[in-house]
């Protein structure tokens, strides 16, 4: 059997034609078996499909040798503290982020929260599920059933695989890691420095809300002053209110309005499994994860001068010129988090940022949270005495960026050969990190194409100079009509 879900940095399938329970079984027990796992841990976000498909995993990693402990409904990186806070072998999180809602998948690590991409493991997993024989499949996920298979009920949200099942193997448990991932989250920041604040939250009804409830417990027993203003806090695996992603300009209206109307501070948004955030400053305008990058990078290397900072070479200038101010060292990484992991573990880097609101950390096991960002940002606004907005208001203007604008053509490549065919004589530097990245003194540009759907993306920044960085932007958008 050929699984077309396994990709280059995780697993992601359409329901039912590319991913089921039987597909889930396979996995985990090609996961058990590739790692020769005693214990694995293992989580789902909100969608309906994720339990279903987590019970079917687990019944793969029991039959593979390991142990199962389940979390229930987490956040990617709720899994990712696990992993390495319990010391076990490895750890599953069954989410699609921010995929369309008829698809779901996996993100996967190993011992530590090392992460398992196609270049550690992940193809090596791949094969040895697609050799486990179909009779072998379906009688070996009957054993862990109280019912047949069932297409429509998957979809619904109901589990083929039983619970009495897996724990009547005594290789399944249930547990909770949530008041020590909580404690965790709140050793980045001095509670001491916190004034009164008022801060919208928008979980987008996906699974920042639990972890979200239990910070905010946490602050309220030790009378830290913050309110939390809540829009779509519920869990809800329909997603009423869309497939939250405030990447997209038109997912972020419901965050913005809300800190316009209740006078707040600063907004958060997340993504489904919230291993990115989202701020919006105290007038509801949406800060680029570009500008975030430079805050954070700031903050660490005010506590650890020196320190080395990765970031992805989309957009840098702003970024590498708040690091040497600050005494720190500037590490270009390729794109992705699998490569932003392995460069900080590499160089032992503090912290990494993408402007795709990813923010990676040392002391989280070199891994992506949505959460330790905000607070670190609500610190510094109450530290430094300046709302968001002044916070990022002169890096803006000081490197003003296109974002990153997303264009499908026919033949990304061919179009890659004709922008660099155009600039590259006149550019001072040619960078080939990922895409192309060409500098001309007082302005740059990024171009690359998608690693999934034949798309380009390109990003612009100048020195300075908005009306030369919105002239280049749509000169170059032009090009590549």
């Amino acid at each position: 059997m050929q699984l077309s879900c396994f990709k280059a940095y995780d697993i992601r399938g359409k329901l039912l034609e590319q991913l089921d329970e039987s597909v889930a079984y396979r996995i985990g027990r090609a996961f058990a078996e590739y790692l020769q796992a005693k214990t694995v841990v293992v989580g789902g976000d909100v969608r309906l499909t994720s339990a279903p498909l987590k019970l079917a995993l687990s019944a793969g990693l029991i039959d593979g040798g390991a142990a199962v402990q389940d979390l229930g409904m987490t956040g990617t990186e709720e899994i990712y503290f696990a992993t390495k806070h319990l010391g076990v072998d490895g750890g599953i999180e069954v989410t699609a982020s921010h995929n369309p809602i008829d698809y779901n998948g996996m993100k996967l690590v190993k011992a530590g929260s090392k992460p398992i991409s196609g270049d550690t493991g992940l193809f090596a997993i791949q094969a040895l599920a697609e050799r486990y024989a179909d009779e072998l499949v379906v009688e070996r996920l009957a054993a862990f059933c109280e019912k047949p298979v069932d297409a429509h009920a998957f979809i619904a949200g109901e589990s083929t695989v039983s619970v009495e099942k897996l724990l009547a193997s005594q290789r399944y448990q249930q547990i909770s890691v949530l008041q020590a991932y909580v404690k965790h989250m709140l050793s980045y920041v001095k509670l001491a420095n916190f004034t009164p604040l008022k801060l919208v939250v928008n979980a987008g009804n996906g699974a920042a809300g639990q972890a979200l409830d239990a910070i905010e417990a946490a602050l309220i027993k030790q009378q830290i002053p913050i309110e939390f203003i809540k829009v779509h806090h519920q869990p809800d695996g329909s997603f009423p209110n869309g497939i939250p992603n405030p990447l997209l300009p038109e997912s972020r209206a419901d965050t913005a309005n809300a800190v316009k109307a209740s006078g707040a501070h600063m907004g958060i948004a997340w993504d489904g499994d919230f291993d990115r955030c989202f701020l919006f400053d105290e007038h509801g305008d949406f800060v680029e994860g570009y500008y975030i990058v430079g805050l954070l990078a700031k903050a660490f290397l005010s506590k650890d001068p020196g320190a080395k900072i990765i970031y992805d070479p989309r957009v840098y200038w702003n970024t590498e010129d708040i690091v040497r101010q600050a005494g720190g060292i500037p590490i270009k990484s390729k794109t992705g988090h699998a490569f932003i992991k392995e460069r900080m573990r590499a160089d032992d880097a503090v912290y990494g940022g993408e402007m795709s609101a990813h923010h990676y950390f040392r002391d989280f096991a070199y891994c992506d949270s949505g959460m330790i960002p905000w607070l670190l940002v609500a610190e510094l606004i109450c530290t430094s005495g300046k709302p968001l907005s002044m916070l990022v208001k002169e890096r803006i203007a000081a490197f003003p960026s296109s974002g990153e604008i997303n264009r499908t053509l026919a033949d990304p490549d061919a179009a890659i050969k004709t922008i660099l065919e155009k600039y590259q004589a006149s550019a001072e530097f040619v960078d080939y990190t990922d895409g192309i990245g060409l500098e001309f003194g007082t302005w740059r540009f990024n171009l690359r194409k998608s690693n999934t759907e034949p798309v380009i993306r390109l990003n612009v920044e100048s020195r300075a100079d908005i009306p030369l960085m919105e002239a280049k932007t749509q000169e170059l958008l032009a090009l590549l009509q």
